[in-house]
């Protein structure tokens, strides 16, 4: 059986609804294998793209001032994350950074790493956003 994209979404989003905030992108990736094989979709082959990463995407901006990037990337390291690719600009007195970062490895679920960057980006005063990657596939997509 060959799950149309549809298909695939609807159930990733029916088992993300169901762990909570315990889905983690390895527990969404296991339980949704499991939907698909107990209903008879063993033939289903997953290739190396057709399932979800533990990779976000966070992105950030605010007035200048130093430690931005310590700040940022000091509670990165403290939940274990990874950061796979990391770019930022100063425009004026503005900042403006965007990393993609590896979670996989983190003891900590992407609800508890959000909790984490808010209080980063209430100290630096500046925004932070964290989203999973393939949410933002999904909305960039054309």
């Amino acid at each position: 059986m060959k799950l149309k994209e549809e298909e695939l979404r609807k159930i990733t989003l029916e088992t993300i609804q169901e762990l909570g905030v315990y889905a983690t992108p390895e527990k969404v990736k296991d339980a949704v294998r499991k939907k698909i094989e107990e209903s008879g979709g063993d033939q289903y082959i997953f290739k190396k793209g057709d399932v979800s990463s533990g990779r976000v995407i966070l992105t950030s901006f605010g007035l200048n001032k130093p430690g931005i990037v310590a700040g940022v990337t000091k509670a990165l390291s403290d939940s274990n994350c990874d950061i796979q690719d990391l770019t930022q600009k100063l425009m004026g007195d503005f900042f403006t950074m965007i990393m993609v970062i590896d979670i996989s490895a983190s003891q900590k679920d992407l609800k508890q790493i959000q909790e984490d960057m808010s209080k980063v980006s209430d100290e630096l005063k500046i925004k932070i956003y964290l989203q999973h990657e393939d949410v933002f596939r999904y909305m960039h997509r054309i």
